[in-house]
C-alpha cells in the first residue's frame, strides 16, 4: 500500500491508500472543501467542531441520496412489473 499525503483543513495527513490513490487525493478534496463551506457559513473556527459539523452534512447528503436511490428502486421495480403485466410475460 502507498503512503498518500492530502492536506486536510490545513493540517497534513499520511493516508495508506487502496489501489487508487487519486480517489483518495479526490476524498480529501471533497472533505476539505465541505470543512471550509461549513467554517464560511458558521464563522466557527475550531477544526474539531467544523470537521463534525461537515460531517453531519455529508452524513445528511449520503441519508438523502439513499432515500433518492430506494425511490428510483421501487419506481424502476414497479415499472418492470407493469410492462411485464402488458406483455404477458411472468416475472
Amino acid at each position: 500500500m502507498e503512503t498518500i499525503q492530502v492536506e486536510i483543513f490545513g493540517q497534513m495527513y499520511s493516508l495508506k491508500g487502496g489501489k487508487d490513490p487519486d480517489r483518495v487525493r479526490q476524498l480529501a478534496s471533497y472533505v476539505n472543501a465541505r470543512m471550509k463551506e461549513v467554517q464560511k457559513g458558521t464563522g466557527v473556527s475550531d477544526g474539531y467542531r467544523v470537521a463534525i459539523l461537515a460531517a453531519l452534512n455529508i452524513a445528511d447528503d449520503l441519508f438523502r441520496t439513499k432515500g433518492q436511490q430506494e425511490v428510483l428502486q421501487k419506481t424502476a421495480e414497479q415499472s418492470v412489473g407493469r410492462l411485464l403485466d402488458l406483455t404477458g410475460e411472468p416475472e
